[in-house]
């Protein structure tokens, strides 16, 4: 894996899986341009800022990001469990914004850097919950949905660009946004019991598969949608 010349933009860059990407790919020499609402004190030096809310104004990227752009992720996302009874149509208006409108604007934004790559890579992330049916799951189920059939039209729409898009769909995973789902040994334990693997996932687990679609090795892949979930997308082991 090699990302040398290299630019990728990383949207939600400074935390969970974003920031374990961010890591992952300067390791490979990637140049990353990230967007945040604040930054990481774990980033690189050589990082390019952006601070910017996703559902606020966008302006800020017309100087920011580069002539070209070899890869972009999307990697801001929200888990919003209630039972279907206390979902308020602000909460399916915010999940949506936050994942489908989200993305959209910033794709849209960058799509001349992103043509000019001759050959770039878009990665959206999903949950096993767009594809498992799980209680209280409603609002960001439906946002994540939207998010997959999003992708797979852009995938067709884009493919004679040679411009790529695919779709991570992890189940729960160790990050600052499942801290309330993780707070406590038993919580940990019976999420761990859910996935036929028996644990949870690590951002590591997530950002490795992302940095595959970014790159050349996965150069005939594209309108995928990929579970990496400990089993639980499609296996029922009891």
């Amino acid at each position: 894996m090699n990302f040398t010349g290299k630019n990728i933009l990383v949207v939600g860059a400074s935390s969970g899986i974003g920031l374990s990407l961010v890591k992952l790919l300067h390791q490979h020499d990637a140049k990353i341009y990230a967007i945040a609402r604040s930054p990481s004190e774990e980033w690189p030096e050589e990082i390019q800022f952006l601070q910017c809310d996703v559902t606020g104004n966008l302006d800020g990227l017309d100087g920011f990001l580069p002539e070209k752009l070899d890869g972009l992720v999307y990697s801001v996302g929200s888990i919003n469990l209630k039972p279907f009874a206390r979902l308020t149509e602000e909460d399916f208006l915010h999940d949506f914004q936050l994942n489908v409108t989200g993305a959209a604007r910033i794709i849209q934004k960058a799509m001349r850097p992103i043509k000019n790559a001759a050959g770039s890579s878009i990665v959206l992330i999903s949950t096993v919950a767009a594809k498992v049916g799980m209680p209280y799951h409603a609002s960001v189920a439906a946002a994540k949905g939207a998010v997959e059939g999003m992708a797979l039209s852009l995938a067709a729409e884009l493919a004679y660009q040679q411009i790529r898009v695919n779709v991570v769909a992890p189940s729960l995973t160790d990050t600052p946004l499942a801290q309330n789902l993780l707070s406590t040994p038993e919580k940990r334990e019976a999420s761990a019991k859910r996935h036929p693997l028996g644990k949870i996932g690590q951002p590591e687990d997530i950002s490795k598969l992302i940095a595959f679609l970014l790159g050349d090795e996965s150069s005939w892949m594209t309108g995928q949608i990929i579970g990496v979930d400990g089993g639980l997308g499609n296996l029922k082991t009891s």
